[in-house]
């Protein structure tokens, strides 16, 4: 089930990084060819980019994909990376975790403005950011879990 949820996961990125590159496409034939841009174009391609970057780092992405700065981690020791990651692990759970009911106050709130062009709630525009900050709670609590017990270590630790 985790594997199916992942692909369609996949699809969902597929689909934004589509529609982003038809909305710019059609924006410089429609703006160089017929010299009548459109306005909605740039608004929908930005949209479709910030779902992308929080929908794909949130759901698609793998730990051992994430662009680290290792030269520090990888000279340490397995029981050392594994201290790391329980560390780091741990800050990210509560950062976000202490974060999360404010930022969704804020999402909550911006239901009263919308996006220029497309007239899109902002409540709605911005509710991947808590998508996003649930799968890092979830991803990091499994990356303390696997350091605590030393199962599935991440990272090749």
């Amino acid at each position: 089930m985790i594997g199916w949820l992942g692909r369609r996961a996949e699809d969902v990125l597929s689909a934004l990084l589509a529609a982003m590159f038809v909305a710019f496409i059609l924006q410089i034939v429609t703006r160089y060819v017929f010299n009548a841009p459109l306005s909605w174009t740039a608004e929908f391609s930005t949209l479709c980019w910030v779902w992308g970057i929080l929908w794909g780092a949130g759901l698609v992405l793998r730990d051992e994909e994430e662009i680290r700065f290792d030269v520090l981690y990888g000279a340490m020791s397995p029981g050392v990376k594994r201290v790391a990651d329980a560390i780091t692990g741990s800050a990210v759970v509560a950062i976000f975790t202490w974060s999360l009911p404010a930022m969704a106050d804020y999402v909550a709130f911006m239901k009263v403005e919308k996006t220029a062009y497309l007239g899109l709630r902002f409540d709605y525009v911005y509710s991947v950011y808590l998508v996003f900050a649930v799968a890092q709670i979830v991803r990091h609590a499994l990356i303390v879990w696997r350091s605590v017990t030393g199962r599935g270590l991440a990272r090749g630790a």
